[in-house]
């Protein structure tokens, strides 16, 4: 899913980088005393895009200016949800292993984060346990919460699962630090009527 994101993210900026290159272009060529095509904006170097009497015809109607503003703040809102999303923080999609040739394997991050999450659940006192990976593949961060029993002391969990679970995962990645990121919560048992 994030290949396929990436993909469209790059296609869509390839599209508009290509369309103002040729606007841009094509605009300056004609500034330059290029013959543009019969069908082209503007005829020639002395040729505006927009005309007065184009720029100030609808400037006296009351609904002209709200939607002027609309559609740019429409805009506006689309280019920073677009750059929000671009900059999000997402999964890791996969993880460069070193296997010791020189050469390199790739890791799906799914199963390197799936596979911390099983070892780090099955820790003394750990109700549930859930890993993400964030960062580049080169250098991942892991990211885990684990749901713990209310008898289990906190420290003794972060301790299992730093000497366990995250140690088995960058030593089978073959990384030389898997920084990580724990959140522990303790699991609350509803109170229970006794008769």
């Amino acid at each position: 899913m994030t290949t396929v994101l990436r993909t469209v993210n790059r296609v869509l900026l390839a599209l508009v980088g290509l369309v103002l290159l040729v606007l841009g272009g094509s605009v300056l060529a004609v500034g330059l005393g290029a013959k543009p095509p019969s069908w082209w904006i503007h005829d020639s170097r002395h040729d505006v895009l927009l005309s007065t009497a184009e720029r100030t015809k609808w400037r006296g109607e009351g609904w002209w200016w709200p939607v002027v503003i609309a559609a740019l703040a429409v805009l506006l809102l689309l280019a920073l949800w677009w750059l929000v999303a671009a900059l999000r923080r997402r999964r890791l999609g996969e993880v460069l292993v070193d296997t010791g040739d020189g050469d390199g394997a790739v890791l799906r991050g799914r199963a390197l984060e799936d596979a911390l999450a099983a070892e780090a659940g099955r820790l003394d006192g750990v109700d549930r346990a859930d890993a993400r990976l964030t960062g580049r593949r080169s250098a991942p961060r892991a990211r885990v919460r684990l749901r713990l029993e209310p008898h289990v002391d906190p420290g003794t969990a972060l301790d299992g699962l730093t000497g366990g679970a995250l140690a088995h995962a960058r030593t089978s990645a073959g990384l030389d630090t898997l920084p990580a990121e724990v959140r522990l919560r303790s699991v609350g048992h509803r109170a229970e009527r006794v008769g």
